[in-house]
């Protein structure tokens, strides 16, 4: 036994008491009821590698230990029973005997342990409904915790946040970068400049208008979150612009579904073209991935290279890039704000379609420092920091 207090559970939760209202042994199957409807079916294998005390599970880390080539044969359990603490007792065959968190196993039985517990659902939305970005104040997200998991929320539940009074400081984005979760590096670098270049390595750093799109199509998981941090901004024109991609693809699905169909299914390659980087990936417009996959709109049109489709398929392919962008980019979806130097806006990459007016390269500059976090650090930040504040597992609405 090592020299660590021992927990109840194979994580760093702590979970209120929930004993279940009955118990069952079945083939291995420990059958737990509670009086509300809620079940759970625990596999005896499942059972044996998550015994608390350092016996399956390492104390200091909370993982299992036990190498899968070393587990016994089914079945494994002997007995199973509620014990006076409403805790869930098993007897192995091996003749130890565990105990289950109750609440540890309802939580299982909720849901919780998915990839998506403790975070905010999404909530689509409509200029109509989010005329601006939810905005919280720079200067306490930086330091305060409550305000950043505030400020994370609302970018999750949303897709789009925004902070003001950040102040104009190249070092607040790594800073406040660094407060979330690793930074993600890419052929731009850690942090990048969006401005008016003279050997501009994207659109993004000319004058020209960009229409709503989303970054890195070119990759095989493009960045989940992107930051762009207003340094200078003395334009009058250049305003940011931003669409909701899950409201568009319901408009397109319940509208427009022969388009729906081939944006869903036919596919394209995507490549930046660069001399010194050569990244490709090849997907549909809306790439819904496999189960569990968040969806991904690949949708910026200076890197969509060709088409990776039989050639009978490419005009109702460019036919439903065009519907596409044409409801991306109406005044049915678009969010038109102004940057102001200070602001920082925070937006999921792969949900939000971001876009820019048309700069007059002789009317101002428009300096902006941007970064990319993935969906994984953003997420783990929100479970964290609500640990942390809330002490137990919440809801979040």
């Amino acid at each position: 036994m090592q020299d660590v207090p021992l927990s109840r559970t194979p994580d760093f939760y702590s979970y209120a008491e929930a004993p279940p209202d009955s118990v069952g042994l079945a083939d291995d199957v420990v059958a737990l009821r509670w009086a509300d409807g809620a079940r759970l079916d625990a596999y005896g294998l499942w059972l044996f590698e998550n015994q608390m005390n350092d016996v399956t599970i390492e104390e200091r880390t909370r993982e299992a230990k036990i190498d899968p080539a070393e587990l016994p044969i089914a079945p494994v359990v002997m007995s199973a029973h509620l014990a006076d603490s409403g805790d869930l007792e098993v007897g192995f065959l091996d003749g130890r005997v565990a105990r289950y968190h109750s609440g540890w196993l309802r939580h299982v039985a909720d849901g919780q342990a998915a990839p998506d517990a403790f975070v905010a659902a999404h909530r689509t939305w409509t200029p109509n409904v989010l005329s601006e970005p939810p905005t919280f104040d720079g200067q306490s997200v930086k330091v305060d915790d409550q305000a950043l998991l505030d400020f994370l929320t609302a970018s999750r539940r949303f897709g789009i946040a925004r902070l003001e009074n950040l102040g104009t400081d190249t070092d607040d984005l790594p800073t406040l970068g660094a407060r979330i979760g690793a930074l993600r590096d890419t052929n731009f670098g850690t942090t990048w400049p969006v401005s008016v270049d003279i050997a501009p390595t994207s659109t993004a750093n000319t004058p020209l208008p960009l229409p709503p799109h989303t970054d890195l199509p070119t990759r095989e998981t493009p960045p989940g979150f992107q930051l762009l941090h207003c340094i200078k901004n003395t334009c009058n024109a250049g305003l940011s612009t931003m669409a909701d991609g899950y409201a568009v693809v319901d408009h397109l699905r319940s509208h427009e579904p022969e388009q729906y169909e081939a944006l869903t299914t036919l596919r394209w390659t995507f490549f930046n073209r660069s001399p010194e980087h050569d990244h490709r990936w090849s997907g549909p417009i809306i790439d819904r991935g496999g189960p569990g996959v968040p969806l991904t709109l690949r949708a910026f049109h200076p890197v969509r290279g060709f088409p990776a489709m039989a050639i009978e398929d490419q005009p109702r392919a460019y036919a439903a890039l065009r519907v596409f962008s044409q409801v991306a980019a109406s005044d049915e979806f678009q969010m038109r704000y102004p940057f102001k130097p200070g602001d920082l806006v925070m937006f999921d990459n792969r949900r939000i379609l971001h876009g820019r007016t048309a700069i007059d390269a002789a009317g101002g500059q428009r300096v902006l420092r941007g970064t990319y976090i993935d969906h994984d650090e953003v997420y783990s930040r929100l479970r964290v920091l609500a640990r942390k504040l809330f002490c137990a597992p919440f809801s979040v609405l």
